[in-house]
């Protein structure tokens, strides 16, 4: 018999939709207090997941997901920098 190998889901801050991890984004607070965008997923730090689409980031600034994910209030410039590379990283 083949053992069917687990796929890890992780749900999007934007539209609240669960998908399988390497389907979505990281969006990583580092130990520094920096926010990044980790495309592999591999870095230490608390992160948030999101789809691969801008509309998604625009919910999830709008909502306050990332607010609520990190547990802190994020600055608007941060919010800039990371649409600007979402929209080259995303579809």
């Amino acid at each position: 018999m083949a053992v069917k190998k687990k796929i890890p889901m992780r749900k999007c801050v934007g539209c609240g939709g669960m998908k399988p991890k390497k389907e979505l984004i990281r969006i990583l607070r580092t130990e520094e207090g920096e926010f990044v965008v980790d495309a592999d997923g591999k870095k230490n730090g608390r992160g948030a997941y999101l789809c691969r689409c801008v509309e998604c980031f625009r919910k999830a600034a709008k909502s306050k997901g990332f607010d609520r994910s990190f547990k802190q209030e994020i600055p608007q410039e941060v919010y800039d920098r990371l649409e600007k590379e979402m929209g080259e990283i995303g579809e």
